[in-house]
């Protein structure tokens, strides 16, 4: 049996989905604008441990002795 809708249900259900996607759009938008920020932090952090990295001294080790 299918049901039969009107021009009122179906603007309803259009006006449904517009809504959904608008919102779907919003939520891409700040996933976006979030991984935009990590990436900017990824990028710090890569530098600052390259800083740190070449800031290290290098201690000399020990030399084995011949016994």
């Amino acid at each position: 049996m299918s049901k039969r809708y009107t021009k009122a249900d179906l603007e309803e259900i259009v006006y449904k989905q517009l809504e959904n996607l608008n919102a779907m759009h919003d939520l891409l938008r700040i996933m976006k604008v979030q991984n935009d920020l990590i990436q900017n932090i990824n990028q710090t952090l890569r530098e600052e441990i390259g800083q740190f990295k070449e800031q290290q001294l290098m201690y000399p080790t020990r030399r084995k002795t011949k016994s």
